[in-house]
């Protein structure tokens, strides 16, 4: 099919790509452009085995923080709790979106160490609430969205008719406090410019990521994570990465650019909604198996020998 071209001001120049603005879009060809070294001499069967927030866990790879799938199956449970018992029967950190505090107690009571992840509510207390209620049910983690907060008419975004605001810095700080000994991470970071500010408010993690496209054109988040490691090569906050991480091939590249661990969302989403919580085990274990492959075929035995050099951007 020939090109179409349009009028510019040198000549005719290619039709925009009316789908450019979707950010997920350049998550894909940006991952497939990254190509992997070789090293095998001496290369081991590898350990995925991750330590975080002084836990252990079976692998770098991690539920999503979904929200709102609440349609009871023919188990009894709801995909949200159907994935969070795959992740206590694997081992694996498993996430919470937004869901109101009943319906996050149901998730929690699946047995999954969990991070609860809130929306960046206008009502500040509800968030302070939402944080306190998720300590008691022994969260891993707690954090809020900080994506979150326009819609796509550049005002403060609605959800389920509950109003979001901004998230300012002397916000940031004030949830940081309100977790206390529980670890607080801020979801939703893309640049070095919030890493930053997300460093000095005390969070235990950022979450690199546009939520499967919230910003139109956003940079894919591997390009932010690598541009943050090397800003911030002694930073102590922990680097989470998601948006299009479709297989253990896309985590070995987050990874070894400097993630500690990576969250599937899109992808185990079929197997969760067909098959329940034994689809979402057999993604991650073919996920862990491609990501043990690459580890093996590049020489690094454990998730703490990651070493960038081994990728190359075509």
């Amino acid at each position: 099919m020939e090109e179409k071209k349009w009028p510019g001001p040198k000549g005719m120049i290619p039709e925009p790509d009316r789908n450019a603005a979707d950010a997920n879009m350049h998550n894909r060809r940006y991952l497939d452009q990254l190509l992997v070294e070789m090293r095998v001499i001496d290369a081991v069967e590898p350990d995925l085995t991750l330590h975080l927030f002084g836990k252990t866990f079976s692998s770098p790879i991690m539920m999503p923080a979904f929200s709102h799938l609440n349609k009871v199956g023919i188990t009894g449970r709801t995909p949200m709790q159907e994935y969070a018992l795959a992740a206590k029967e694997m081992n694996l950190v498993n996430w919470v979106g937004m869901e109101p505090d009943e319906e996050y107690a149901s998730i929690a009571e699946q047995g999954a160490e969990t991070v609860r992840i809130i929306k960046p509510f206008k009502d500040h207390e509800e968030i302070l609430k939402q944080i306190a209620f998720a300590k008691e049910h022994g969260a891993l983690a707690v954090g809020v969205d900080i994506d979150h907060v326009f819609g796509k008419n550049g005002k403060y975004d609605v959800v389920d008719g509950i109003e979001l605001g901004p998230v300012m810095f002397e916000d940031l700080c004030e949830y940081v406090r309100a977790a206390g000994d529980t670890p607080f991470v801020a979801k939703g970071v893309l640049s070095v410019f919030d890493a930053e500010k997300c460093e000095r408010a005390g969070c235990a993690g950022i979450f690199i990521s546009h939520h499967h496209g919230r910003l139109p054109f956003g940079i894919p988040p591997v390009i932010a994570l690598r541009e943050i490691t090397e800003v911030m090569p002694e930073t102590k906050m922990k680097l989470f990465v998601d948006c299009s991480i479709e297989s253990g091939y896309d985590a070995f590249k987050a990874l070894a650019l400097g993630a500690d661990a990576v969250s599937v969302g899109r992808g185990i989403l079929p197997g969760l909604l067909k098959e329940g919580k034994d689809g979402v085990i057999a993604k991650v274990k073919k996920m862990n198996g491609e990501l043990s492959e690459m580890m093996g075929y590049t020489g690094i035995s454990d998730l703490d020998e990651m070493d960038p050099s081994v990728i190359y951007k075509l």
